[in-house]
């Protein structure tokens, strides 16, 4: 009989396991603890500094408001059930992923994948370098950037248990602290009634750029959503986990993004967002710039686990501790070269990912939902090459591009919704309908 200790709920061991399968021994836990952990991980500063996109761009407070809340709902559909997918799998979300396009061809979307999530960890950790500078004035974006590293890096070494209870305190900090800033935004409001934007564009365009900003972020959640559920029970309701996600996910990064929106209103001129929320919340300025360091770690510590798993995925032999370190280098390396321009960049960033996440999306959920491939040994037995969800990801991906209508690339059919970017939902449709023609015979066995 096998007497070694088991990992459990335990939080003060680190995690054994990296991609493995979960055994049905070590499985814990509720679904509501889901719906904790994407409130804390979306009450960030990332989700409010997207507010601060509508104004610069000069959309009213009326579409910019429907542009978010619609990008946010979108999102967190695909989020929520991307994240139904783990208790049955018992596997994190990119390898669940090798089902549908082999355990090589599952390289690529793990690659792309790796490389999003050091884009997003840096890019928290540039947004919380930045608070601990304006608590800390004269501390230099180094040190402030090595600091908050060293503690998300820490708390990813132990592992799902100890992230897990993280978020779960961070909620109530967090939601404490953004909803006094709500309150305090929400007094002037005279001087948001009053604001008059300058539109850079026509109001279709920039309604879509939005819209492809917020559903990009929160979707953006989605390579990584199963993750954090592969160690509730094989049992657990796949609709309450997509409700407690849902929930918690949308309501969190639309509240957000509204006091962005409010509070970039209310300060024209400030230097970063992190500069517009001190100023903005007067007295409370101090607690906010907390709240801003505290979202910041929430955040990272799912990017920089999730980083671990992709990296396993690619089949590279380290230990996830030292993936996690490596993780956590590159990212205070990259925020140390991209701090300078932050704003250009992320908006760039938050579109492109949303062009290679989205026909990946539709492969991975029609394989698991219409298929109804769920069987863990699908997954880990997977042969080296799925080409029906290879092919049905490439033509997705590809078809998408010549609709690119940014400012860094515009492609040959750009002007064809008025210069708004619908390019991603384009791949995410015909990815799907190819990926369904592929398997039509299966399909009509099931």
């Amino acid at each position: 009989m096998d007497e070694s200790p088991r990992y459990g709920d335990r939080v003060t061991v680190p995690e054994p396991y990296s991609i493995e399968h979960i055994p049905f021994a070590e499985r814990h836990g509720h679904s509501r603890q889901l719906l904790w952990l994407w409130l804390a991980a979306n009450l960030t500063i990332a989700d409010y500094a997207i507010g601060f996109v509508p104004v610069a761009l000069g959309l009213s407070v009326g579409p910019a408001i429907l542009a978010l809340a619609l990008g946010n709902i979108l999102g967190g559909l695909v989020l929520a059930w991307s994240a139904a997918m783990g208790p049955a799998a018992g596997y994190p979300q990119m390898f669940i992923g090798r089902r549908a396009f082999g355990r090589v061809g599952g390289y690529i979307p793990a690659a792309l994948n790796w490389l999003s999530t050091a884009g997003w960890f840096t890019v928290n950790t540039i947004l919380g370098s930045f608070a601990i500078q304006l608590l800390v004035p004269g501390l230099p974006f180094p040190a402030a950037a090595a600091v908050l590293v060293a503690v998300q890096t820490l708390l990813v070494i132990y592992g799902h248990n100890l992230i897990q209870e993280f978020e779960r305190y961070m909620v109530l900090i967090l939601g404490v602290l953004f909803a006094i800033a709500t309150v305090i935004a929400l007094t002037h409001g005279s001087t948001i009634a009053n604001w008059h934007p300058k539109p850079v564009g026509g109001t279709l365009a920039l309604f879509a750029i939005v819209l492809a900003i917020s559903f990009s972020y929160i979707m953006s959640w989605s390579p990584y959503a199963s993750d954090y559920s592969r160690y509730l029970p094989e049992i657990t309701s796949r609709s309450y986990i997509a409700i407690y996600v849902f929930i918690g996910a949308v309501l969190a990064s639309f509240l957000t993004e509204v006091v962005g929106l409010l509070v970039a209103i209310l300060t024209p001129g400030a230097s970063t967002p992190i500069a517009a929320l001190k100023t903005a919340m007067g007295g409370f300025g101090a607690f906010a710039v907390i709240a801003v360091i505290l979202g910041a770690t929430t955040a990272n510590v799912l990017n920089l686990y999730s980083n671990t798993m992709s990296a396993k995925v690619l089949d590279v032999r380290l230990p996830r501790w030292q993936l996690a370190v490596l993780g956590g280098a590159l990212g205070f390396v990259l925020a140390l070269v991209g701090y300078q321009n932050f704003t250009q960049n992320y908006q760039n960033f938050l579109i492109v990912l949303d062009y290679w996440i989205m026909p990946w999306l539709a492969v991975v959920l029609l394989d698991f939902y219409v298929f109804k491939n769920r069987e863990p040994m699908g997954f880990s037995q997977a042969p080296p090459w799925n080409w029906n969800g290879a092919i049905a990801f490439a033509i997705g991906l590809g078809v998408s591009i010549p609709f690119m209508s940014e400012t860094f690339f515009k492609g040959w059919f750009h002007a064809l919704f008025g210069g708004a970017d619908f390019g991603y939902f384009i791949g995410f449709i015909v990815a799907g309908l190819v990926y369904l023609l592929l398997n039509r015979g299966r399909a009509r066995q099931r």
